[in-house]
């Protein structure tokens, strides 16, 4: 099946990550970069992760983005992860491209006092093949 219904936006490319990523649109030198179909939707999933929610409140979007903020400054222990992983299957069940939520883990990065690694798989509306979301790392305690 062809993956038209999982839409095409302008490309996102990581411009920098100190205290909080910033995207700026992808170029090739001159003309802004297209993303469509499974790849689109992993960077829609990133950007919802991304974004507190509530931060698009303004735009009458209140519901979009992710309650993971709320975490930045706790001790990065099993509790802080597993209310993470809580919070990003609270942003995917919003997402209506997202049919099924295959697995989301996030794992502590040995060697780092508050790095996570998440890794998410879902499988898009109108498909049977996962789409694999990751690894990205988060950093929890600054």
């Amino acid at each position: 099946m062809a993956d038209g219904h999982l839409l095409t936006d302008l490309r996102l490319r990581l411009h920098h990550a100190d205290a909080r990523p910033v995207y700026t649109l992808d170029t090739d030198g001159r003309d802004l970069t297209l993303i469509g179909g499974r790849d689109n939707l992993g960077q829609a999933v990133l950007m919802r992760l991304l974004t507190p929610r509530g931060e698009l409140a303004a735009l009458a979007h209140p519901d979009y983005g992710c309650r993971i903020w709320d975490l930045v400054g706790r001790a990065n222990t099993a509790t802080t992860r597993n209310l993470m992983k809580l919070h990003i299957l609270e942003a995917l069940a919003a997402e209506p491209r997202i049919a099924k939520v295959e697995a989301v883990t996030v794992d502590d990065v040995p060697g780092t006092r508050g790095t996570v690694a998440v890794e998410i798989s879902v499988t898009p509306a109108g498909a049977t093949t996962p789409v694999v979301i990751g690894p990205f790392t988060l950093e929890v305690t600054p």
